[in-house]
């Protein structure tokens, strides 16, 4: 299933000085908010298969809502979340978990059509380019597999898309860019002629949503 690992670029060395100061308190900072959206977002994924590639899979907080019959792979940009992610995998024996790598998500070194499904949770408004990681998303998931995005995603109008606007500076300090709005990936997928599914509210009050899409046959 791998392919030839391709190198990252170097906007990559920031965002992984970022994380390794993250990681010790990631799981205490987001594993009860963020918990209800990684499980729709795992249970969307596991629908279309048993093989799934999680893309930016951090500390591995989703890795137990898998079921055991699952395929599951992980990436991350950082070893010190992934350092983290693999001791829970051997505490809590997940055997569905085959492998936790480091690795670019703009340049995923899989096969072409090696998975059901890819999910990416609160992850497509962090990567420096999001419609690269998109393509390659599209490039490894199967024909008819599904890309799943959990994330928070700003509103294109309205008093909500104001207030917004006014704590985007707060948002994109904790990782959520308010100013990234879920028609710029439903113009991608429009130009990549993938169906764009929808996007549907999860905890907290719709604050966080899970949008999917199909890869056409």
């Amino acid at each position: 299933m791998l392919s030839e690992p391709r190198e990252a670029g170097p906007s990559t060395a920031l965002m992984r000085k970022a994380y390794a100061r993250w990681a010790p308190v990631y799981d205490v900072v987001y594993d009860k908010l963020t918990e209800p959206a990684a499980r729709d977002a795992v249970e969307a994924a596991v629908a279309c298969g048993p093989r799934i590639l999680e893309a930016g899979v951090g500390t591995g907080l989703s890795l137990g809502y898998y079921p055991s019959t699952s395929f599951v792979c992980g990436v991350d940009l950082s070893e010190d979340m992934l350092k983290r992610a693999r001791a829970k995998v051997l505490r809590r024996r997940f055997t569905h978990v085959r492998g936790l790598q480091v690795m670019d998500v703009c340049r995923l070194g899989y096969a072409d059509a090696s998975f059901d499904a890819v999910v990416a949770q609160f992850l497509i408004t962090l990567v420096p380019d999001p419609e690269a990681a998109l393509s390659e998303f599209l490039r490894v998931v199967r024909p008819g597999g599904e890309i799943v995005l959990a994330n928070h995603f700003g509103q294109t109008a309205g008093p909500v898309a104001k207030v917004e606007e006014i704590v985007a500076p707060l948002c994109t300090k904790i990782g959520w860019s308010s100013a990234f709005k879920s028609t710029r990936i439903e113009a991608w997928a429009r130009a990549h002629g993938v169906d764009f599914i929808g996007v549907a509210p999860t905890f907290p009050g719709g604050f966080f949503k899970i949008l999917r899409m199909r890869k056409r046959g």
